[in-house]
C-alpha cells in the first residue's frame, strides 16, 4: 500500500494543481502585443519623421499628457515617438543578430556532430572556451576593435551568441545519426554531405528556429546594455539604451516617465516574444509542458 501511495503521489500533485493552463491564454496576449509593436514600428516611421537633432526647450520635461502620451525629454522630444523608433532599431538588431548567430551555430554544430572525431573535439573545446568568457565583456572587446556603430553591435552579438545553437544542433545530429532511416540512407549509397543536407538538417530545423526565436529577446537586451554603456548608436540616436542612459539625470528632478516608458516597452516586447516562443517550445515537446505542471 505504501508503494502504491508513493507511485500515485506525482499524479495527485498534478490533479491538485488543476488542469494545465491552455497555451492560448499565453499565445493570444503575447501575439497581440507583437502585432501592435510590429505595426507601430513599421507604420509610424512612414507617417511621422523623427528629427534626431530636434530641440524645443519650450516643451521640455513635460509629464505625460494628451499632447504627449509618454511626455517629453529634456530637449523637448516626444518620448513615445522616440520609443517607437528605438524599438525598431532594437528589434532589427535582435532579429539580424539572432539569424546570423543561428547560421554560424548550425554550421559549427552540424559539422561537429556529423564528422565527429577530432573535428568534434576541437570545435566543442572552442565553444567551451568562448562560453567561459562573459558575453558582454567579449562584445565590448569586439566593438572596441570595430569602432562603435550599429553594424559593430550586430556583429558583436552574433559572434557571442552562436554557442547555444551549436550545442543544440550537435546534440540533435548525434541523436539522429543513430536512427534507422540514417542507416538506410547510408546503405543506399548516400554520401556524408547528402545525409547531412537531406536528412539531418531538415530534422534539426524546428529546433534551430525555436532557438533563434528565443535568442531575439536576449539579443535585444544585449543591444540595450551596449547602447547604455555608450558602445552602440551615437548618443543623439533613438535607442532604448541611449534613452535610459539619458533619463538618469532626469530622475533626480522628477522626470520618471523618461526612463519608465522605454524600460516598460522593452520589458513588454521581450516578454511577448518569450511567450510566443514558449508556446512553440511546448508544442515541439508536449512532455515538457506536463512535467512543468507537477
Amino acid at each position: 500500500m505504501a508503494d502504491l501511495a508513493w507511485r500515485s503521489a506525482p499524479r495527485a500533485r498534478l490533479t491538485a494543481a488543476g488542469p494545465p493552463r491552455s497555451p492560448r491564454l499565453r499565445l493570444v496576449p503575447a501575439a497581440t502585443v507583437l502585432v501592435v509593436v510590429a505595426l507601430a514600428t513599421v507604420v509610424v516611421p512612414l507617417v511621422v519623421d523623427l528629427n534626431e537633432q530636434y530641440v524645443d526647450l519650450a516643451v521640455a520635461n513635460q509629464a505625460p499628457s494628451a499632447a504627449h502620451l509618454f511626455g517629453t525629454d529634456e530637449l523637448g522630444r516626444d518620448v513615445l515617438l522616440r520609443c517607437i523608433y528605438a524599438l525598431r532599431v532594437s528589434l532589427t538588431v535582435g532579429i539580424v543578430a539572432a539569424t546570423i548567430s543561428a547560421v554560424v551555430g548550425t554550421a559549427v554544430g552540424a559539422l561537429a556532430g556529423a564528422v565527429g572525431g577530432w573535428v568534434d573535439r576541437v570545435l566543442m573545446r572552442l565553444v567551451d572556451a568562448m562560453a567561459s568568457v562573459p558575453h558582454l565583456l567579449l562584445g565590448i572587446v569586439i566593438i572596441a576593435v570595430l569602432r562603435p556603430s550599429l553594424t559593430a553591435v550586430i556583429i558583436s552579438i552574433a559572434l557571442t551568441h552562436w554557442l547555444t545553437s551549436a550545442r543544440i544542433v550537435r546534440s540533435e545530429v548525434l541523436s539522429l545519426k543513430s536512427r534507422p532511416f540514417i542507416d538506410a540512407a547510408v546503405v543506399g549509397g548516400a554520401g556524408r554531405t547528402k545525409v547531412l543536407t537531406r536528412h539531418l538538417l531538415p530534422n534539426v530545423a524546428p529546433q534551430v528556429l525555436l532557438a533563434t526565436t528565443l535568442m531575439v529577446p536576449h539579443a535585444v537586451w544585449h543591444e540595450t546594455a551596449l547602447s547604455f554603456l555608450g558602445l552602440g548608436l551615437p548618443p543623439h540616436a533613438a535607442s532604448i539604451g541611449n534613452m535610459i542612459n539619458d533619463a538618469q539625470r532626469s530622475l533626480l528632478v522628477g522626470g520618471w516617465w523618461m526612463s519608465l516608458a522605454p524600460g516598460l516597452l522593452l520589458v513588454v516586447t521581450t516578454l511577448a516574444v518569450s511567450g510566443v516562443s514558449g508556446v512553440w517550445r511546448d508544442r515541439l515537446n508536449p512532455k515538457r509542458r506536463t512535467e512543468l505542471t507537477w
